[in-house]
C-alpha cells in the first residue's frame, strides 16, 4: 500500500555530500585542500539555486577527508543567505554531545538560524579507534549520549548523570541559540530500535536508503508517527537520504557516476560487507525498484516522487557525488537539481 507525503510540513529537498575526493581534468586525485575549497563552492552554489539544505557528513579517511564537517558549513554560511546548513551525519557515538551542541550551535549563530543536525550511530566505524572508542559499546554510546544531547537540546541549565562521560550538575551550556533550539534528526539505515529512539527524544527522521528497494522502508514511517503518538508528542517531519547523480541526459549520467560507483562500492566491498556492483545490479538501482536517482533531470525528479510519495515522507536529500567525479561535474549536477529536478518535483506532488 502506497502512502502520499504528509502535507502538514512544507516539502523540503536538499543535497549531502560525504566530501568525496574530486579529480582534475586529467583525472588526477585533487588535494584534501582543494577538495574543501571545491566543497564550498559547491554549497554556495546550492544555495544560489534555491536549494533547501547542504549537509555534510562525518568522515576520517583519505578519500572522504571531512572530519570536520561544522567548520566547512560554517564557511558556506558565512557566503549564504537562504540554505539551511547541517551534518549528514554526525557520528554522536564517537563524539562528545556537549561539543556537538556546541558547535552546531555556534553555527547557528554564524548562519541566523539555519543549522541543522543529523545524528547517527556510524555505519562508517573509522572513528572509533581514531578517538579510543570500543566497538562492543557500539549501542550503549549512541543511546547514552543521545539521551545528553536532548537534555542540551531542553536548554540550560543542564543535569545529566551517565557512564560514558562526567555528570553534568546545572551546567550552563553555551553558546545559547538564538531561537532556543534547531532541528534535530536521526538518521536511520534498518533499524526499528533506531526509529522508536527518534521519536521518544522528539527527533526527526532520516531514512538513509542507500541500496535496495525504497518501498521496504515504508512501515518506518508509520512507526515513527504511531510511536510518537504514544510518547504524546506532535508529528515530525520524515527525510528520505539517498544517493544519485544528475546530468542533461540520462545517458550522460550513467556515463559520468557508473565507473566512479563500480570503483567506490568495489573498494569498499571488502570493509563493508557490499556486494561488488555489476553493470546489470547498477542498472536495476537506477530503475524503479532501486535506490539510485540517477540520469537526467526529469527521470531523476520522476524517481524523488515515487520515493516521496512510497515513504509518505516530506523531505528528499540527494547524495551527489562519487569520488573520481570532477567539479564541474559536480556543479552541473547541483545546478540541474536546483534549477530544473526540485520544481519538476513540486509539479509532480502538486
Amino acid at each position: 500500500m502506497t502512502t502520499t507525503p504528509t502535507r502538514s510540513f512544507p516539502l523540503t529537498f536538499g543535497l549531502d555530500t560525504f566530501g568525496d575526493v574530486t579529480h582534475d581534468a586529467d583525472d588526477r586525485p585533487l588535494s584534501h585542500a582543494q577538495t574543501i575549497r571545491n566543497l564550498v563552492e559547491q554549497g554556495v552554489l546550492a544555495d544560489r539555486v534555491g536549494i533547501d539544505f547542504f549537509g555534510i557528513g562525518e568522515h576520517h579517511t583519505d578519500d572522504f577527508p571531512l572530519s570536520a564537517a561544522d567548520v566547512v558549513l560554517g564557511a558556506i554560511a558565512a557566503r549564504t543567505s537562504q540554505i539551511h546548513v547541517g551534518s549528514a551525519v554526525t557520528v554522536l557515538s564517537s563524539d562528545d554531545p556537549v561539543r556537538v551542541f556546541q558547535r552546531y550551535s555556534t553555527l547557528d549563530a554564524i548562519s541566523g538560524g539555519r543549522a541543522e543536525v543529523i545524528l547517527g550511530r556510524g555505519s562508517s566505524i573509522d572513528s572509533f579507534p581514531l578517538f579510543g572508542y570500543d566497538l562492543a559499546d557500539y549501542e550503549d554510546l549512541f543511546e547514552e549520549k543521545t539521551n545528553l544531547f536532548a537534555e542540551l537540546m531542553k536548554g540550560s541549565p543542564v543535569a545529566w548523570q551517565g557512564k560514558t562521560r562526567a555528570s553534568l550538575f546545572t551546567q550552563d551550556v553555551v553558546p545559547h541559540p538564538e531561537s532556543g533550539t534547531f532541528p534535530v534528526w536521526i538518521g536511520v539505515g534498518g533499524s526499528p530500535q533506531s526509529v522508536i529512539r527518534a521519536a521518544h527524544y522528539g527527533f526527526s527522521l532520516m531514512l538513509a536508503i542507500i541500496g535496495g528497494s525504497p518501498a521496504r522502508f515504508a512501515p518506518f514511517p508509520e512507526l515513527f508517527r504511531q510511536a510518537l503518538d504514544s510518547f504524546g508528542r506532535a508529528p515530525l517531519p520524515v527525510g528520505v537520504h539517498s544517493p544519485g547523480h544528475v546530468a542533461a541526459t540520462d545517458e550522460q549520467a550513467r556515463e559520468e557516476f557508473w565507473p566512479r560507483y563500480r570503483e567506490v562500492i568495489g573498494r569498499y566491498s571488502k570493509i563493508r560487507g557490499f556486494a561488488i556492483p555489476t553493470e546489470e545490479s547498477f542498472m536495476h538501482e537506477i530503475g524503479p525498484g532501486g535506490a539510485l536517482h540517477v540520469g537526467s533531470p526529469e527521470t531523476v525528479a520522476q524517481k524523488i516522487a515515487q520515493t516521496l510519495t512510497s515513504l509518505g515522507a516530506n523531505r528528499f536529500d540527494l547524495k551527489y557525488g562519487m569520488g573520481g567525479l570532477s567539479q564541474d561535474a559536480l556543479m552541473t549536477n547541483i545546478e540541474l537539481y536546483g534549477t530544473h529536478v526540485i520544481p519538476r518535483v513540486r509539479e509532480l506532488l502538486g
